[in-house]
């Protein structure tokens, strides 16, 4: 597929999407990673974490979170943001054994432990 672009992966999303197994979180985490294109890509971290800061109703799909993010936050802040919420929610607010106790956001939060 890349040999179609002179070996250079493009940056424009309706050309990634085309890729195997290349789906809009991946392009998304892409383009801001590497092109410094201003994109949010929920994975379950972030999914996780919107939900449970109320940025997002428990139902919705990834896509309506996605869209959400981009309103609740400046252009310029999305890939930081996007990262912020990963590590956020992969080292402090796990899906299994959340640290609400050392938690400076805990009285946003749904989930809060009472401690």
């Amino acid at each position: 597929m890349v040999d179609k672009y002179n070996c250079k992966v493009p940056c424009d999303e309706h050309k990634l999407i085309s890729f195997p197994g290349v789906g809009r979180k991946t392009i998304n985490v892409f383009l801001s990673e590497f092109y410094n294109i201003p994109a949010i890509g929920v994975d379950t971290h972030v999914e996780r974490v919107s939900k449970r800061l109320r940025l997002a109703k428990n139902n919705d799909s990834v896509l309506v979170i996605e869209k959400k993010l981009m309103k609740k936050f400046p252009r310029d802040e999305w890939g930081r943001r996007h990262l912020q919420m990963v590590l956020f929610g992969r080292y402090h607010c796990k899906a299994v054994k959340p640290e609400c106790e050392n938690c400076k956001i805990r009285n946003l939060c749904v989930k809060k432990k009472k401690i």
